[in-house]
């Protein structure tokens, strides 16, 4: 789905205030749900969610947590839920062999790092993961599913739209009400820049709960500076990519934005290709999407890959130690 603009409105405006009790009946089902006891894992599980539906940067988060984990002895293996795949799991998940169709495009990515877990049914997930050597179970969302007990809960906020009108679905973008939510994390990553995020990261310092900021480092800044690209994006905040392409110094001609984990069309693919060619400019999307592009276009479509860099590094990795200890 498409964010409504009326979620990063005022929580006064009249489609907010309209649904606005349907929210409060959604978000208390949600929060009474997270609030039930867990199963105890086999091993120790790091949760990595957000407050809100959509995308907020987790993938890139868990990666660099998982790295981090490493540095500390750990053998981190990956639990998705494999959203947009058709395949239920437990099942480990082979690049090779799976498409985003099958296990959903964030295994994907996280699976060329480390062993990946795709999994409806978290426990049986956390077992397969357990099986297959982990010390560590990282859970690339998940935050307001009780089925597995955390022994750590990181919550992921993007900076630049925060949590939104603060009212929980369909009135807002909250899963739940956050007052509801803040007793079920131990600390938040803010990823980027902006006042949204920063009046998250205020209430989250008001609960002493640590901040750990953060941006997303493009692999190769270099390579953009002065090209001429068409853009397309179905993640969730697709502008912040084309901000990012800018502030790379690429001349973005064109862009275009698709729903989140979209599943590209051969005729989608063959529209953007014609306008590139029009505009004399590269075909450019994220690493996410370019694992739902159609057999063989990947070749026509470059790739901005990132990394996230943590500004305090020694900050997560203090709490990451004292809550993992050294293996």
């Amino acid at each position: 789905m498409r964010p409504p603009g009326f979620w990063s409105q005022p929580p006064t405006h009249p489609l907010a205030r309209l649904l606005a009790p349907v929210g409060r009946v959604y978000g208390g089902r949600v929060a009474g749900r997270m609030d039930r006891p867990g199963a105890a894992p086999p091993c120790p599980v790091l949760c990595v969610g957000n407050f809100t539906l959509g995308g907020a940067g987790k993938t890139p988060v868990a990666l660099a947590l998982a790295g981090l984990l490493r540095d500390l002895g750990h053998r981190p293996a990956f639990l998705s839920r494999g959203y947009g795949g058709r395949l239920p799991g437990p099942l480990a998940v082979d690049p090779a062999r799976h498409g985003a169709a099958e296990v959903g495009d964030e295994p994907l990515l996280l699976a060329a790092r480390a062993t990946t877990i795709v999994s409806r049914d978290r426990p049986a997930g956390a077992r397969l993961c357990a099986a297959s050597g982990a010390s560590v179970i990282v859970m690339d969302d998940g935050l307001q599913n009780p089925s597995l007990t955390k022994t750590l809960a990181l919550a992921v906020v993007d900076a630049g739209a925060g949590v939104g009108n603060g009212l929980p679905f369909p009135a807002g973008p909250l899963r739940a009400p956050l007052a509801r939510q803040w007793p079920h994390v131990a600390g938040l990553v803010l990823v980027g820049d902006g006042a949204p995020g920063a009046a998250v990261a205020e209430a989250a310092r008001a609960r002493g709960l640590p901040v750990h900021r953060a941006r997303l480092v493009p692999e190769a800044g270099g390579a953009w500076a002065g090209r001429r690209v068409v853009a397309f994006a179905g993640i969730g905040r697709p502008q912040k990519f084309f901000e990012t392409l800018r502030g790379l110094g690429a001349q973005v001609v064109a862009e275009r934005s698709f729903p989140d984990h979209h599943p590209f069309r051969e005729s989608e693919l063959v529209d953007l290709a014609a306008l590139a060619r029009r505009e004399g400019a590269g075909l450019v999307t994220t690493a996410k999407d370019a694992v739902r592009l159609p057999p063989g276009r990947s070749a026509e479509v470059e790739v901005l890959r990132v990394v996230l860099a943590f500004a305090d590094e020694a900050g997560i990795r203090a709490q990451l130690a004292a809550t993992f200890p050294r293996a």
